[in-house]
């Protein structure tokens, strides 16, 4: 049975689109307009084995939190959706990822039960890069990333997926490397946690029968 969602979402803020197919190969066609986190969002996918498809807008004008933010929310909408009552699958993963100096550590538990432990030991600076085009570029065209949403978007995601996950980077010296390294371990352990175990593939992994899902009143979105 496939295990494919989409979802839509619609605000004053944001327009964002997503389709997910959990059981993929990796393939992700991105219409995002930060460079960086399109970056982070290809590498996820690719790490995870998911195809997906994602179109978004918003008022970058304003800030990129509203963007990064939503996008959580909606990517977690998917897995949640797709993973439908999560019979069979194995329900936790961990992974432990090392970037060059920095060290990533990831671990999840798909329980319906959003919580996120979130310490990344970034700095306050912004990733700063120029267009290819033109390096002698005014100011004002420099494109600033603020690393600060990367926390927001792994709440929103745990808060929609319904899930537990810890992310931590143990070490590192480079924001761009310490960043990566935990969607690399984050997509891993996500990937192991939706596969199918196929000692139990007819079974909820819970001793109560049951996981909550999308629907559930435990999700704060």
């Amino acid at each position: 049975m496939s295990r494919i969602a989409e979802i839509e979402r619609k605000t004053k803020e944001t327009e964002i689109f997503i389709k997910l197919d959990i059981d993929g190969k990796g393939s992700a066609k991105l219409d995002y307009p930060l460079g960086f986190m399109s970056h982070m969002l290809n590498t996820f996918a690719r790490h995870g084995l998911f195809d997906m498809e994602l179109r978004a807008k918003g008022d970058l004008e304003v800030d990129q939190h509203h963007l990064v933010e939503d996008t959580g929310i909606v990517l977690g909408q998917c897995f949640s959706k797709a993973l439908g009552e999560k019979r069979g699958i194995r329900r936790n993963g961990s992974c432990l990822f090392p970037m060059d100096e920095s060290l990533a550590r990831a671990a999840v538990d798909m329980s319906g039960r959003p919580f996120l432990y979130f310490d990344a030991l970034l700095s306050s600076a912004p990733l700063v890069s120029l267009p290819k085009e033109d390096l002698s570029c005014p100011p004002d065209t420099v494109y600033e990333f603020q690393t600060s949403v990367i926390e927001d978007f792994w709440q929103s995601f745990t808060s929609a997926a319904g899930c537990n996950l810890h992310l931590e980077v143990l070490r590192g010296r480079s924001d761009h490397h310490k960043i990566e390294a935990l969607f690399k371990a984050a997509a891993r352990a996500i990937r192991f946690a939706c596969e199918y175990d196929e000692r139990s593939r007819d079974a909820v992994p819970s001793t109560k029968g049951s996981l909550p899902g999308l629907n559930s009143p435990v999700l704060i979105v």
